[in-house]
């Protein structure tokens, strides 16, 4: 598709008079209702503005390219403003806007304004095209310089990796280059762009890896690596570094590759670059400038990095473990069971056990792996270690996942500290830090923390409840199913969940049999709830989270609350307040209609020793809706 597809006449001004940013972006807004490309004009500004909270789109050099995407857009478009005099806008180099561009894309999965917005991005670091547009003197002249700009520059496809790479002459320098951002979009290309023109213009040779939204494209290989004079590594984002070992690698912000690409090109013609060393973390991160993006979105980022890398396990794992009691639920009368062989469900068989040994394994790195690659992201490989010993601790402690959670982002800030105080250290010492005192240190200050601080706090917490919820054993029931069903999914896994399940197995042996009925409901729910709402609000969850969801059917069912880790770990403040409202109904209603439950776990399995139940499936399926229409509800539509 071509730019001036998407540019409709009735949305460019050559004489844009803002007074602010937000005059700005609401006139621009406006431009963009004039060409009928948007259904809903406050749904649309309120992305726009959103996605301005995330992190300026005053891309520097006078230039900003807001951007929505949204069900209020009904087809793309381009809406564009020449400011005569400028305007505040918030850019990364602080000067004022005078030629804006703002995006409109409808809510699809082509990602259609990501190709748009890189490609116009590269045409607009070039001095000639902006100045161009700024002194069109009509809109059709401002629509022609573009088409014009257009038809000259190649689609990103081809300019990075769509055709055969140019050979390097003899004696020429040779420079690569990697560029990243972590939205993936205009910085990244900008970057890449600012670099080869530098580089062109002083007669080397040069190729540039884009890591964008679309994935790495025109990948370095590692024959150009050996024989690169040397790298520059601009990216506010991860990228892999053990491949430069022993190369001349300059690592910075990514803003510099657009602002300072000649500097960065003349230093590597000189040599004066340092030589990287894949153990060296002070070197390795190329995220070592600036992070670009709001707080929030950094931390993200770095929930995400945890998740993606944990989810194989909670669903390798949580599927073994289902087959384990799928397995006993065929082969076993769990009627003829004696009440204490009910406590081995999943392992009376051999069958089932091997199986729920394979399963259990996988879980027991579900919270270490979170940890550890959340940390991964902030203090990158040093920190991973530390991380996966915080997740541990977490896991076999009384913190479960939010302790993790809270491990990860400390393991990281613990190696960027040690980092910052062993660069004032000798050379010598300087140079054994990763090796020894990263991993010796950092480990050490992980598990004090974890020792004293975190663990105490929750093991005191998990106390606490204990104690709340044999007081109450003698008050209304159906309160006291809505605070277990509902302590299920809190943590799941946690304090708050442990201390649910061991009242409910209490409570077996004392004779009282509904209280575990309530707890296993409340753990059940979750996962089914976060499935369900993977189907009905596609939406609101990302490629990777739809695809996976389903499989949550399994875990729900099986009573692995687990299986909800990775979606409350990346959005904790929508997805846990919605599980635990659905967990709470499901608990009340299960304790309500006199269900009752003689077995610790094993979720559908067990159903033949469930009292009441057909209404312990009501139960379930209510709870479930709850959770899924509040997810629904609460999360915002995935970017």
């Amino acid at each position: 598709m071509r730019i001036t597809d998407l540019l409709d006449k009735r949305s460019i001004s050559l004489n844009g008079a803002p007074k602010n940013k937000q005059e700005a972006l609401d006139q621009a807004i406006a431009l963009m209702k004039d060409s009928d490309k948007i259904n809903d004009q406050e749904a649309y500004r309120k992305q726009v503005y959103k996605r301005e909270e995330e992190g300026t789109t005053g891309i520097g050099m006078g230039i900003a390219i807001p951007h929505g995407k949204c069900n209020a857009v009904d087809r793309p478009g381009l809406a564009a403003m020449v400011i005569k005099d400028g305007v505040d806008f918030d850019s990364l180099d602080g000067k004022p806007v005078d030629l804006l561009f703002l995006i409109a894309a409808p809510d699809t999965e082509d990602n259609i304004h990501l190709e748009v917005l890189s490609k116009l991005s590269m045409m607009l670091m070039d001095d000639d095209f902006t100045q161009s547009l700024k002194n069109a003197s009509s809109v059709d002249e401002f629509m022609e310089i573009i088409n014009k700009a257009d038809e000259a520059r190649p689609d990103l496809n081809e300019q990075f990796g769509g055709s055969e790479p140019e050979q390097p002459a003899d004696k020429q320098v040779k420079i690569l280059a990697v560029t990243g951002c972590p939205t993936g979009i205009a910085h990244t290309y900008m970057a890449a762009e600012g670099i080869e023109k530098a580089a062109k213009a002083k007669g080397c040779f040069v190729k540039v890896e884009t890591r964008g939204s679309g994935g790495a494209k025109n990948v370095l290989t590692a024959k150009e690596i050996e024989e690169a004079d040397g790298i520059i590594v601009a990216a506010d984002t991860q990228v892999p570094m053990d491949r430069f070992n022993g190369k001349k690698v300059i690592v910075c912000q990514v803003s510099d590759g657009i602002s300072k690409a000649d500097q960065l090109v003349d230093r590597v013609i000189r040599g004066d670059v340092p030589v990287f060393k894949s153990d060296n973390a002070s070197a390795e991160t190329a995220s070592a400038g600036k992070q670009s993006g709001g707080v929030g979105h950094q931390i993200y980022t770095r929930l995400m990095n945890g998740v993606s890398h944990m989810l194989p396990f909670v669903v390798g794992g949580g599927i073994l473990i289902a087959i384990a009691f799928l397995i006993d639920g065929l082969c076993v009368d769990m009627n003829a069971l004696a009440e204490a062989e009910r406590a081995d469900f999943g392992t009376i068989t051999p069958a089932a056990a091997l199986f729920k040994n394979i399963g259990g394994v996988a879980f027991g790195f579900m919270l270490p792996v979170l940890a550890g690659f959340i940390a991964m992201a902030i203090g990158d490989r040093p920190a991973l270690a530390v991380g996966f010993v915080g997740g541990m601790m977490a896991a076999n402690g009384s913190s479960g996942f939010l302790g993790a959670l809270v491990a990860g982002f400390a393991a990281g800030y613990i190696i960027k500290a040690l980092i910052a105080v062993c660069e004032k250290l000798p050379d010598a010492l300087e140079k054994i830090a990763p090796v020894l005192l990263y991993p010796l240190f950092g480990i050490l200050i992980m598990g004090l923390l974890m020792t004293f601080i975190v663990e105490p706090v929750m093991g005191a917490v998990n106390g606490a409840m204990n104690n709340g919820l044999m007081s109450m054993s003698g008050s209304s029931k159906v309160v006291l199913g809505l605070i277990l069903g509902g302590m299920m999914a809190i943590d799941m896994g946690g304090p708050f969940n442990k201390a649910a399940y061991v009242f409910g197995t209490a409570a077996i042996a004392a004779g009282n049999y509904d209280i575990m009925a309530s707890v296993m409901i409340g753990g059940m729910v979750p996962p089914c709830g976060i499935a369900l709402a993977t189907l009905l609000f596609k939406n609101k969850f990302t490629k990777a989270e739809r695809e996976s969801g389903p499989t949550n059917f399994i875990m729900g069912l099986a009573f692995i609350t687990e299986g909800a880790i990775p979606f409350a770990a990346a959005d904790p403040l929508h997805v846990l307040p919605s599980c635990v409202a659905g967990s709470a109904i499901a608990g009340a209603l299960s304790m309500a209609f006199g269900c009752t439950l003689m077995a610790p776990h094993g979720g559908i399995f067990v159903f033949p020793v469930v009292g009441n139940a057909l209404m312990y499936i009501v139960a379930l399926i209510a709870g479930t809706i709850v959770s899924a229409v509040l997810l629904g509800v609460l999360k915002k539509k995935a970017v």
